[in-house]
C-alpha cells in the first residue's frame, strides 16, 4: 500500500522544510520546527546518509540511537546532489517548500550550484538557513566548526570547571551545536513572519561560535564592566551566593539561596542563625567577596543529613533547592513525565522507544513528536511521487543511482 504523507499539529502545520542537514546544529533547527508541526523532509547524501548513522555505540536494532535522537518525525530522500538529475530533484522540492536548512561548509552548497544568491532568484519567498562554525562572513567563515573548538573559542572552556587553576573544561552536552540550532529555528521563524506579511523569503545565518558566545552573558557583562575575564566557578554562580551544589550524606543538592529574603530563610532551615551576623555575609556584595569562606562555613550543616531530608526541608522553609541527578533519573522525575519532554514512538526497525519531547507548550496548537526517524531513504519513493514524478521516471531514478 502506497505510504500516506503524516497528518501533522501544531502552531507550523502546514510549512514544508527541507533539510539538507546533518550531524546536529541543522537538524536540531529541523526537528524544533517539525515537532511544531512543519513537515521536515530530510535529504540526506546517497553514500551513507547522515554522518550520525555511525554514531554508534549505542545502536537499537542495528540503528544508531543518536540519529534516532536527532531526526525524530523526519521524512527521509537519499539523494545524489552532485548528479545533474539530483539537483533537478532538489529544486523541484523547493518550488513549494518554506524553508531549506543546510550546515554545510562555506562554499558546499555554492559549488553545486545550490547557493543562497543562486536559489533566491528562482524561489524568491524560501527561507534559506544556514548553520556553520563560524557563519558565512567574517574571517573565519569558510573555516570548520565543530562543536569542542566553538566551545573553546567562544570562552565557554575558560569559565567551565571547577576553579582556577586546573585544565580547560568543556561543558557536558555539546551546547554550542544545540544552541545553535535552536537560535536557527528562532530566525525561520522570525523570517516566517516576515514572509507571512510580505511574500518575501531571506537569509537567516547563524553558527556555533555565536551561539557560544550568546551563553556567556553573565561572564561577559562582568568582563565589559570591570576589564577582568572571568575564570571557572564550579557549580557557584558569578554574581550571587550562595548559589552552588553541597554535598550531603548521600549525595549532591543544589541551593538557590541568592537574594537576602532566600539567604535568611536558608540559616533557619540550617540553624545557623549566627551566620546572619558575620560581617563577611551581611549582603550578597559581601558573600561574593567571601564566597569560598561561604561555602565552607556551609558545608559542614548540609553532610549531617541525607538529600531527600534536606530537600524536604528546604522545600517547608521556602528555599529554592533540587537533587542532582543524572540523565536516566531525570528521565523518570515526575516532573519530566508530567511535561511529557519523555515520550513513546514507533519505530520500523527499533520498535517501540522512548524519545525527548517538545521543550515548549501550545494551548490551542499543541505540538508533539510525530513519529520516528526515518530509515536511509526510506520516504525517497513516496517523495518523489509528491512531487509529481511517475512511477517510471521514479524507476529510473532508483536504477540510475540518483536515488536510493
Amino acid at each position: 500500500m502506497p505510504e500516506t504523507k503524516p497528518h501533522k499539529t501544531g502552531p507550523l502545520a502546514g510549512v514544508r522544510v527541507i533539510e539538507l542537514a546533518h550531524i546536529m546544529a541543522g537538524p536540531v533547527c529541523g526537528l524544533m520546527l517539525g515537532d511544531m508541526g512543519a513537515e521536515v523532509i530530510k535529504v540526506e547524501k546517497i553514500d551513507g546518509g547522515d554522518d550520525t548513522r555511525r554514531s554508534v555505540p549505542p545502536a537499537i536494532e542495528g540503528e544508531s540511537a543518536a540519529y534516532m535522537m536527532m531526526n525524530r518525525g523526519k521524512r527521509g530522500l537519499a539523494l545524489d546532489l552532485k548528479s545533474g538529475e539530483g539537483k533537478e530533484i532538489f529544486r523541484r522540492l523547493l518550488t513549494d517548500a518554506d524553508v531549506l536548512i543546510e550546515n554545510y561548509r562555506g562554499g558546499t552548497m555554492e559549488k553545486l550550484g545550490l547557493g543562497y544568491e543562486t536559489l533566491r532568484t528562482e524561489f524568491p519567498g524560501l527561507i534559506y538557513c544556514a548553520l556553520s562554525g563560524f557563519g558565512r562572513t567574517g574571517p573565519y567563515a569558510d573555516r570548520a566548526g565543530f562543536d569542542l573548538v566553538a566551545q573553546g573559542m567562544s570562552g565557554l572552556m575558560s569559565i567551565t570547571g571547577e576553579g582556577p587553576g586546573r585544565p580547560p573544561m568543556k561543558c557536558g552536552p555539546p551546547v554550542t551545536d544545540i544552541t545553535a540550532g535552536i537560535l536557527a529555528a528562532m530566525g525561520v521563524l522570525a523570517a516566517y513572519t516576515h514572509k507571512l506579511k510580505t511574500g518575501d523569503g531571506q537569509a537567516v545565518d547563524t553558527s556555533l561560535f555565536e551561539a557560544g558566545i550568546t551563553l556567556t552573558y553573565w561572564q561577559s557583562a562582568i568582563s565589559m564592566a570591570t576589564g577582568v575575564a572571568p575564570g571557572p566557578m564550579g557549580s557557584a554562580h558569578p554574581l550571587n551566593a550562595p548559589y552552588e551544589a553541597f554535598e550531603t550524606a548521600d549525595g549532591w543538592i543544589t541551593i538557590g539561596a541568592a537574594n537576602q529574603t532566600n539567604w535568611l530563610r536558608l540559616l533557619a532551615v540550617l540553624g545557623a542563625e549566627d551566620l546572619s551576623g558575620d560581617p563577611r555575609f551581611a549582603t550578597n556584595r559581601d558573600r561574593m567577596a567571601h564566597r569560598e569562606t561561604l561555602a565552607a562555613a556551609l558545608a559542614p550543616h548540609f553532610r549531617q543529613a541525607n538529600s531527600e531530608d534536606w530537600l524536604a526541608r528546604l522545600e517547608a522553609g521556602g528555599v529554592p533547592a533540587g537533587p542532582v541527578l543524572d540523565v536516566a533519573a531525570m528521565h523518570r522525575d515526575p516532573q519530566t513525565l508530567a511535561r511529557e519532554m519523555v515520550v513513546e514512538v514507533d519505530h520500523p526497525k527499533a520498535g517501540r522507544m522512548t524519545t525527548l519531547g517538545l521543550p515548549v507548550k501550545f494551548s490551542e496548537t499543541p505540538g508533539r513528536v510525530h513519529g520516528p526517524a526515518p530509515l536511509f531513504g526510506e520516504h525517497s519513493r513516496a517523495v518523489l511521487r509528491e512531487a509529481g514524478y511517475d512511477a517510471e521516471t521514479i524507476d529510473g531514478f532508483f536504477s540510475g543511482g540518483v536515488v536510493r
